[in-house]
């Protein structure tokens, strides 16, 4: 039996994972990849229409099911217009602010699958030009891309293949501290997909039976609000969306401990379920927070919202800096895991 969980295997995944991009809408290469990762498991896969994949573990029980889900789709930015002096406008995907990627360096990904790198800039940095380069609104209007390529109008970018509607990605930057950091942008949330391949594999390797015919659904619309709310078995009754725990002042989780919501901006998770996860961390040894997110919605949460008569939870590690530039430490990862993996062999929640 392998040991586990091997949280430095699952950050070495992490890191590969951050490092593909894939920005809501534009999936099929890291989709392509989590495939490749699976396939020699042997487990039922496939990818249903909006391009996420789900592959099903048979239990002893196949009259109740499980649901786990994680996204692959990351924050990014699409080329809004191409200005007259061959710099780039762009138009978010996901929700976050333009001064949490300014100097980010970033890639440009043509409709053919041609790619220039750029790096996103305030119109106003110089501080040798512009009066204004520190007071400037950092919005739509004041933030481009430059690109590195010789260009200096809107032809000579459209020269290079470059048109509305490509997709910027941004440079994660993914880094694993000798302190047992890893900070990276996007972790958010292939942190957790790491942490399910892992478990998946687990499960293989060991030959572990399952209580109940389980899904995992590693989903690839989350950060536009519609990943994980379809291909749901009408035998589903638990649903546990596995994404991250957010850090700042007033919340409980840290980058240590696993976090269970209690709460999101959609409402209360499942009372029993949450509780049931938390029964299970008292159990195995497993040091966790109970949190609320005030600004935070799930794929659990979408799938509420879309009608499913589901129980639905949802944990995560910390992860500070949320949509920004994200850091966790092992200990959470490990934590994660380690729920994660009782979590599947457990009984249904009462």
């Amino acid at each position: 039996m392998t040991t586990y969980p091997n949280t430095k295997n699952t950050m070495e995944l992490i890191k590969q994972l951050v490092s593909i991009p894939s920005p809501s809408g534009n999936t099929n290469t890291i989709i392509s990849f989590v495939e490749d990762y699976l396939k020699e498991t042997g487990y039922d896969m496939y990818r249903n229409r909006k391009g996420g994949l789900i592959l099903t573990i048979p239990g002893e029980d196949d009259s109740r099911h499980r649901m786990l889900t994680a996204h692959v789709d990351t924050l990014g930015a699409m080329v809004k217009d191409i200005k007259a002096d061959g710099r780039l406008k762009l138009s978010m995907i996901g929700g976050f602010r333009w001064n949490a990627v300014e100097g980010e360096y970033c890639t440009i990904e043509t409709s053919s699958g041609k790619t220039f790198s750029g790096t996103i800039l305030m119109h106003q940095t110089s501080v040798h030009v512009y009066k204004d380069a520190g007071d400037a609104k950092r919005d739509d209007v004041n933030i481009e891309v430059r690109i590195d390529e010789k260009v200096s109008n809107a032809a000579g970018v459209r020269e290079l293949g470059i048109e509305v509607g490509d997709f910027i990605s941004f440079d994660p930057r993914a880094e694993i501290t000798e302190s047992g950091y890893i900070k990276s942008r996007h972790l958010d949330d292939k942190a957790s997909v790491g942490m399910l391949l892992q478990l998946i594999k687990k499960v293989k390797e060991d030959n572990i039976t399952l209580p109940y015919t389980t899904h995992f659904l590693i989903s690839n619309n989350e950060e536009i609000g519609y990943g994980g709310n379809s291909n749901i078995t009408p035998e589903t009754v638990e649903y546990l969306a596995v994404d991250m725990g957010a850090l700042g002042d007033g919340q409980s989780s840290d980058e240590y401990t696993v976090s269970i919501c209690a709460k999101d901006s959609s409402g209360p998770y499942h009372l029993g379920l949450r509780q049931h996860l938390v029964n299970l961390a008292k159990q195995n040894e497993i040091e966790y927070k109970v949190d609320i997110y005030p600004y935070y919605g799930s794929d659990a949460s979408a799938a509420i919202r879309a009608g499913h008569d589901i129980v639905h939870g949802l944990i995560g590690a910390g992860i500070d800096s949320s949509h920004a530039y994200e850091r966790t430490h092992e200990s959470s990862l490990y934590h994660t895991e380690k729920l994660l993996y009782h979590y599947v062999q457990s009984s249904m929640a009462e």
